[in-house]
Order: C-alpha cells, then sequence, then structure tokens
C-alpha cells in the first residue's frame, strides 16, 4: 500500500535551536537546527497507519506518541525544515508498507534425507576425533 501523504503546517510544531559542531559564527550565532515535533494521535493520518507508528521501535517515538525529529544538517532554517518534514513522510511511509504474509511450507522429502545425511557425515568426522584406544 503506497501512501501519498504530507502533514498539513497545523499537524506540525517547529522550534529552532543552534545546530552542534564545527561551522564557525554562522553556528555559534544563527539558530538553524529545526526541531519537528509531529503528535501521531492528532494527525490526520489512517488509524491503521497511526497504530503502527505508535508500536514502532524508534527512538524518535516518544511515549507519549509524539515524533521529534532534528534537522541540522543544512545551513539555513528552511532547508532543515524541509528535511525534517521529508524524513517524517519517509518514518510514515516505511509503516504504510504492508509485507506479504509467509505461507508456511514444509520442507521435501529430499531436503529432509541431505540434511539427515550430511548430520550423519558429521558425527563420523567428530566421533574419529575420540582418543585412541589401543586394541586388547
Amino acid at each position: 500500500m503506497q501512501l501519498d501523504w504530507r502533514p498539513s503546517e497545523a499537524e506540525l510544531d517547529f522550534s529552532f535551536v543552534r545546530a552542534q559542531g564545527a561551522g564557525g559564527q554562522n553556528v555559534n550565532k544563527v539558530s538553524t537546527a529545526a526541531h519537528l515535533r509531529f503528535d501521531i494521535r492528532a494527525s490526520s493520518l489512517p488509524e491503521v497507519i497511526q497504530q503502527r507508528l505508535l508500536h514502532l521501535s524508534d527512538q524518535r517515538i516518544s511515549t507519549d506518541g509524539v515524533v521529534v525529529i532534528k534537522a541540522q544538517e543544512h545551513r539555513s532554517q528552511e532547508r532543515n525544515r524541509a528535511d525534517a518534514i521529508e524524513r517524517l513522510v519517509e518514518l510514515v511511509q516505511s509503516v504504510a508498507h504492508t509485507p506479504k504474509p509467509r505461507k508456511a511450507t514444509k520442507p521435501t522429502y529430499g531436503s529432509q534425507q541431505r540434511r539427515l545425511q550430511g548430520k550423519s557425515l558429521r558425527s563420523g568426522v567428530k566421533a574419529g576425533r575420540g582418543r585412541v584406544r589401543s586394541g586388547e
């Protein structure tokens, strides 16, 4: 299932802070890093997608059901803001895809025989590694 979803501006809560790491005056003076907060339960996402997101074990999702994404790759607020939104959309897309259910199958008779033959060969090799006993 491909979900074509973009969050509305009302669902996103941005705050801008100073970025970490090297970068000189720009990093020291300008708040360019974007913190995106997105409440899963209050969003316009379908219920199924919301439940999958809430059950996802991702460190970006808090116990309250809020996704927090920090974007600080770029030098401008606008690009970091767009990057954070893009990462949120990717996270939602990752849970929108439902894997095809696996059908249980039985091993074939030939594969069972090959497995048992390999086990007996290995058993013989290991049995030959024992202590050498003198003939009585």
